[in-house]
């Protein structure tokens, strides 16, 4: 009977005490006047960081939340503070923003969706961010294990995070029926940016690539808010860039020049199609091309939707990093992709995967790493950014 009596007496109070930490969360966010849930297949990252270059520009006390490649809170001064995690990513984290956000006295809370499951992207938004502002930067072909297999799917999972009764900006063109048929429901209204929007002139300054659909878009979310358009322009093109980003870096060795471009963060097909065009059409058709996919083992779908992908693509070399380079190898086969074209290097030391890109590469060669920052990607990355000159796009 007293067995009975303590287990009923700590329900009681582990309910209790739940009731009241739900109360407390609800305080904080009504305490934080303007709270921005950023979410979307790709760009997501980029989009928060050039939004909140663009709020602290225009004066707000903005304090930013990024998932991105690793996680960072940027402050109201825009110093960047890395967040260490014990343990695998839990979308409880944001509620450890809220509350910081909250103490802060922060005029904006910038948080990127950190969910993929569909259920935990609504409980993201409904229970612990209820934002006054939306952003989806688009919806792609991702995560199809999570939120597939269809792209309607994908649209169905990531509309979870529409605010009620707000406004939702998007980059979106071809869900943007569907996303505002979502909306209707919620009584909010899309708003939908334009890429040619911004010029060639707007986009100069910038020293990564990227994509004038996520500056129209962060430049709409400003603009809502009263940001003078050149002033959070300005601050966008001096923000720091996710690691992530698309960078270009050159190294000469052994009479060869490598021009290497970190897209290791386009992981989706449709995303890394659009870079390598963009690439091929910046960099012209006297170099050989080579692509390295660098595969995690617990992302073996998303390195099957590439090698797909890449199949269609006409390149001189496929140099396979990371893990699951066998198998990847095996699906490059059956793909078409020619025997003598691929280069198994698995997980090695980053110059030593150097050396090999550089004894297969011709005298000129533009390589392009898609797949994973995971499992030695950010790595190499980072050897190409110590051992070369940084390059504008």
């Amino acid at each position: 009977m007293n067995s009975l009596l303590i287990i009923f007496l700590l329900t009681v109070g582990l309910i209790l005490y739940g009731v009241f930490e739900y109360q407390q969360h609800q305080k904080y966010l009504r305490s934080i006047p303007i709270r921005i849930h950023v979410n979307g297949t790709r760009g997501k990252s980029s989009v928060t960081r050039l939004i909140g270059a663009g709020l602290r520009a225009g004066g707000y006390n903005t304090i930013t939340k990024v998932t991105g490649t690793f996680p960072r809170m940027i402050l109201s001064d825009g110093t960047e503070v890395a967040i260490h995690r014990k343990e695998k990513a839990n979308i409880l984290e944001q509620l450890k923003i809220v509350k910081y956000c909250s103490k802060q006295k922060a005029d904006v809370l910038l948080i990127e969706c950190m969910a993929l499951q569909p259920e935990y992207q609504r409980i993201t938004e409904h229970q612990m961010i209820k934002a006054t502002h939306g952003v989806l930067t688009n919806i792609r072909m991702d995560h199809l294990d999570v939120m597939g297999p269809r792209l309607e799917n994908v649209a169905e999972a990531l509309t979870l995070t529409i605010p009620k009764k707000s406004k939702v900006f998007t980059a979106e063109d071809r869900m943007l029926d569907y996303i505002k048929k979502k909306a209707d429901k919620l009584n909010t209204e899309v708003v939908a940016s334009d890429g040619d929007m911004v010029t060639a002139e707007d986009m100069r300054g910038f020293t990564y690539f990227e994509h004038p659909e996520n500056v129209a878009l962060a430049l709409f979310v400003c603009e809502s808010m009263k940001v003078d358009r050149v002033k959070a322009l300005a601050a966008m093109k001096k923000t720091l860039p996710d690691e992530g980003a698309l960078r270009k870096y050159q190294i000469e060795k052994h009479g060869k020049t490598i021009i290497f471009y970190n897209a290791l963060a386009a992981n989706d097909p449709e995303s890394s199609i659009m870079l390598w065009k963009s690439i091929r059409k910046l960099e012209g058709d006297k170099k050989q091309y080579a692509i390295i996919l660098n595969s995690r083992k617990d992302r073996k779908e998303r390195s099957i939707q590439l090698t797909a992908a890449f199949s269609s693509l006409t390149f001189d070399h496929l140099f396979l990093t990371g893990e699951n380079v066998e198998l990847v190898r095996t699906i490059a086969l059956k793909r078409g992709i020619p025997a003598n074209k691929i280069h198994l290097i698995g997980i090695t030391e980053p110059q030593f995967q150097s050396e090999t890109i550089f004894e297969k590469a011709g005298k000129s060669c533009v390589v392009v790493a898609y797949g994973n920052m995971g499992a030695g990607g950010a790595e190499l990355a980072k050897y190409y950014e110590h051992e070369s000159e940084l390059k504008k796009p």
